[in-house]
């Protein structure tokens, strides 16, 4: 059978027959991720009881919205090849360092600052130990996330503080008129559209690619490799702390185990978009396409009645494969290359037979 031709006009012949470009590209793993989606959502709508009502909606998004918050700051570090997996406890300290505060009389307004400058806070001390001790951010952030959560179990203990101004309350779990859309929606819009700018139309989003892809080249091209990471940490740091200030208003609850286990939640669905865990590739579409996804597919086993063992069961499989996908597509493509590299006919040959 003959290999595949590049043509003129950018498609690619194959026996005769033309593949335009744009198939191609719709072959992409976000692609993939978002067609999947639509078909979820889809095939829930018509199938699954009560799904496509208002209140199971927004309660779907309302769930799903910390989730997303965290994953527009995580897909960039992760395309910078690093990662943090402290950002469910310093999302819980958070909102522990919330409710401590709001106990001792503080207003409200004067509280979110100081729990997003503690983001920063935990964020940089990531970013330092990583960027400066030359330490792995896997096994870095495995320690803090530790540490992060002992420290809001020491700041709040075992209470749980629920009597926040009830104006926030709302915000963290009202709806935008009659509308299944939650109020917090806008904001993380916003937040998302400043992300898909940063990451896929400015020198830093290039930046980041470059370094994921090769931080020596990234060296040697000028990039400050290390501000650079050390800027994404603080970034995740707080966006996390912020999340645990939406997570407490959402919930209407502010506990030292607030977003336990949100970090595989997150990760999962970064991954699940395509973002590649070796750095330098990935969409900030498809991470955001990966997380609603997995968001979807758990309201939806939610609504059947599948357990949450099997719901955890069913993301750590979805984390797997989101891992390994595109390591099996990349050893494909170097197959097919080298077979097509074996089957050309070496040059002096070539220059023989034309």
């Amino acid at each position: 059978m003959p290999e595949p031709t590049k043509s003129p006009q950018g498609t690619a012949t194959s026996g005769g027959f033309a593949v335009p470009a744009w198939a191609r590209d719709s072959l992409r793993w976000d692609t993939v991720v978002g067609a999947l989606l639509v078909v979820l959502l889809i095939c829930s709508f018509s199938m699954v009881d009560n799904f496509g009502n208002a209140l199971n909606l927004s309660f779907l998004i309302g769930n799903t919205l910390p989730i997303a918050l965290i994953a527009l700051p995580m897909t960039m570090l992760v395309i910078s090849g690093e990662i943090d997996l402290s950002v469910g406890s310093t999302a819980g300290l958070s909102g522990a360092v919330m409710g401590k505060l709001w106990n001792e009389g503080m207003s409200i307004e004067t509280i979110i600052p100081l729990c997003v400058l503690l983001g920063v806070v935990c964020g940089l001390v990531n970013g330092l130990l990583v960027t400066r001790l030359g330490l792995p951010s896997l096994a870095v952030t495995i320690g803090t996330l530790a540490a992060y959560r002992g420290i809001a179990q020491i700041v709040l203990g075992s209470n749980s503080v629920t009597d926040f101004p009830q104006q926030y309350l709302d915000f963290g779990s009202g709806r935008i008129g009659g509308t299944f859309i939650p109020q917090a929606a806008v904001p993380w819009a916003v937040l998302l559209v400043i992300a898909v700018i940063v990451l896929h139309a400015t020198p830093v989003g290039r930046s980041l690619f470059a370094v994921g892809a090769s931080q020596e080249a990234a060296r040697f091209a000028g990039i400050r490799v290390k501000r650079l990471k050390l800027s994404m940490f603080v970034a995740t740091g707080t966006v996390s702390a912020l999340t645990g200030v939406f997570w407490a208003l959402h919930y209407a609850s502010a506990r030292y185990d607030n977003a336990t286990g949100l970090e595989l939640s997150v990760i999962a669905g970064v991954l699940l978009g395509g973002i590649d865990f070796d750095g330098g590739k990935g969409t900030l579409g498809g991470a955001v396409a990966g997380v609603f996804l997995l968001g979807a597919l758990q309201n939806v086993m939610s609504l059947v009645n599948v357990s949450a063992q099997s719901q955890i069961l069913i993301t750590g499989v979805l984390l797997v494969i989101s891992v390994l996908a595109p390591r099996v597509a990349r050893q494909v493509g170097r197959a097919r290359a080298r077979r097509k590299a074996a089957d050309a006919p070496p040059p002096a040959a070539a220059l023989a037979t034309g």
